[in-house]
């Protein structure tokens, strides 16, 4: 009882930065990157101050930081992003220290000069979704917001992210004019003539429709011949949920590594095919799409796909990390995602062991998953586990 007396609560609008691709960064150039990194640290310590925040920590390339107003978060979030984005225009591309931030409030538990709890972590959780130069916040954070900053967003659904019980509902800022989505915030009116015009267009091009079948049925179409009389005409189309493996992206920016990137997906796809009741889209239809735009709800219509397997690949001297996220693509909602940090000591094995990881997520979330638990239980040899379907 006194442990609980002597524990300090609040409740605290927390942001949480990091650098994509830190460890690449420090690879290639481990002085550059640290005197960027004390600068940037200096004008984002210089901010929250401006802001009537408060800088909890900032181990490795992560700032924590703490505010007692959702708005005054928010806020800072952007100017940093915009002074950083400034600051970074004087380097290229890959000399270039990118932060991504997430924003959440959440109640805290106050440990001296430090915090804890679950909204430190969802904050950290909402860090890694973002995009580089972007900020993702939560849905209680939006809702504190949406009527007192001038800013739009995007809502890119709920998400199920490490340790957290709940999905987590997330936005996007939308920071500049060219970026799009589905916009809440900045709701467009309509006058009452637009609508009846567009009833009315709807109304005519339904009425033109169903004519034209008419005409076509009737009047056009000829007699169908009766082809298979005695019903001999039968096929076996897939009982289960549908699956396309996205090629893998390099991310190292070495094009001597997409041959690994290319291999670890074909690893990827032929794995997947053993997992019985999971229909798995060929490698050759889906590698059609390489290097371009992906839209999963289109690629779902063109492949027939419930799901899309995608993710990316770095890769330093002795370190990799593989990302990998599955995707509805009705919904265009993530069903999962994870990310796999390895030494590199065996390569093949090391590609095993996270194809094997893959795998086993996706057969329990696609088909139930007994399977494939039973099949791979007590081993990490992947031609031992799910793959042995005989």
């Amino acid at each position: 009882m006194s442990n609980e007396q002597n524990v300090t609560r609040k409740l605290r609008a927390i942001l949480s930065a990091d650098v994509k691709g830190y460890s690449l960064l420090m690879a290639d150039d481990e002085v550059h990157t640290i005197e960027t990194l004390k600068k940037y640290r200096q004008i984002m310590s210089s901010l929250i101050d401006q802001h009537s925040g408060r800088v909890v920590d900032n181990p490795g390339d992560n700032v924590l930081s703490e505010f007692s107003s959702a708005v005054d978060a928010v806020n800072c979030a952007v100017q940093i992003q915009k002074k950083l984005k400034k600051e970074n225009a004087k380097f290229v591309e890959d000399r270039r220290l990118q932060f991504r931030i997430g924003v959440n409030i959440g109640d805290v538990v106050q440990d001296g000069g430090r915090i804890y709890g679950e909204g430190v972590n969802i904050a950290a959780r909402l860090e890694s979704l973002a995009d580089a130069g972007g900020i993702c916040i939560s849905r209680n954070t939006y809702d504190q917001i949406k009527k007192k900053l001038d800013f739009s967003f995007e809502c890119l659904g709920d998400h199920s992210v490490k340790n957290i019980k709940d999905p987590v509902m997330v936005y996007k800022i939308l920071m500049d004019s060219e970026d799009s989505g589905e916009l809440i915030g900045k709701k467009k009116k309509s006058s009452k003539l637009k609508w009846i015009l567009v009833a009315a267009t709807i109304s005519i091009a339904i009425t033109i429709s169903i004519l034209g079948g008419l005409y076509w049925k009737y009047f056009y179409l000829p007699t169908p011949v009766d082809i298979d009389p005695e019903n001999k005409m039968t096929f076996d189309l897939p009982k289960g949920p549908s699956i396309a493996v996205w090629p893998f992206d390099n991310m190292t920016g070495d094009p001597e590594e997409e041959f690994f990137c290319d291999g670890f997906t074909e690893n990827v796809i032929s794995s997947l095919s053993h997992i019985p009741g999971l229909f798995v889209i060929a490698r050759n239809s889906t590698f059609a799409y390489k290097g371009q735009p992906i839209n999963v709800q289109q690629i779902g219509r063109n492949l027939g796909a419930d799901y899309v397997l995608e993710g990316s690949i770095q890769r330093s001297t002795d370190r990799i990390r593989i990302t990998a996220q599955l995707i509805n693509t009705n919904s265009g909602y993530h069903k999962w995602s994870e990310t796999y940090d390895r030494e590199i000591k065996d390569m093949f094995h090391l590609q095993d062991e996270i194809t094997l990881n893959i795998i086993k997520e996706v057969g329990i979330i696609l088909v139930g998953g007994k399977q494939v638990i039973e099949r791979s239980a007590g081993t990490d040899d992947l031609r031992l586990a799910i793959l042995i379907d005989r």
